[in-house]
């Protein structure tokens, strides 16, 4: 997991009202990772599930499976975090065919960027807006080594990307200045950080009980079972 020191570090509004160049520029800038205070934050195993599901003012929540089923997973992911991209290629899949299809989990997957392209990426996600939404954050985590690890400025590989969903360079551009939804994606990433010790990503809650170690399937099938008895 990639963890962080996030009383320290805030993402750049200024970055993305300077344009998407602007953003990758200062994403890769220094962005520091605080091992040491994230380890003496590792939050509590269990929180309220109503104030789980309270989502961000203006922000609604990426949703997958249907609202009555008997288990909710909350996943806080960052676009640009390698074990996050490792699930959704490697774990999802299962998970979505065992849980999700049948009805049996409803599953949520919340913004929680590490850096300011993060925040870019998962701004792109919430623009392209309905059923786009999801399937844009699956291809930007299967493509992640292409944007957000390349040597030089990623803005015409993630413009590439955001072309097959739909996005014309005046849409992209559009939607990464876009100052109210950098807020709430902010806002979000505060919330979590503030009421529910996130400070790792990916964290998982079921039924508002964190995962404990690795995102793996046998992990969710533990967890998981004992509820849908």
């Amino acid at each position: 997991m990639i963890r962080s020191d996030f009383s320290a570090v805030r993402l750049d509004r200024r970055a993305l009202m300077l344009g998407a160049a602007s953003v990758i520029a200062l994403a890769s800038a220094g962005f520091t990772l605080d091992q040491a205070l994230a380890q003496r934050r590792n939050g509590p195993t269990e929180v309220p599930v109503d104030e789980l599901m309270k989502p961000v003012d203006g922000l609604a929540d990426m949703v997958l499976g249907p609202a009555d089923a008997k288990v909710t997973i909350v996943e806080y992911a960052s676009m640009t975090c390698g074990h996050c991209a490792a699930f959704h290629k490697n774990v999802f899949p299962e998970l979505k065919k065992k849980y999700i299809e049948p009805g049996k989990a409803r599953f949520i997957m919340r913004e929680f960027p590490l850096d300011n392209l993060a925040a870019a990426a998962a701004m792109l996600a919430r623009c392209v807006g309905g059923e786009k939404s999801y399937p844009l954050v699956e291809t930007l985590f299967a493509t992640q080594a292409d944007w957000a690890y390349v040597q030089g400025n990623p803005v015409p590989k993630l413009f590439e990307i955001a072309k097959q969903a739909g996005f014309t360079q005046e849409s992209f551009e559009k939607c990464l200045t876009d100052q109210k939804l950098l807020d709430q994606v902010n806002a979000q990433r505060a919330r979590a950080a503030d009421q529910f010790g996130i400070s790792a990503t990916p964290s998982f809650f079921i039924n508002g009980k964190k995962l404990q170690g690795g995102p793996t399937l046998a992990a969710f099938e533990e967890m998981i079972d004992p509820l849908l008895k």
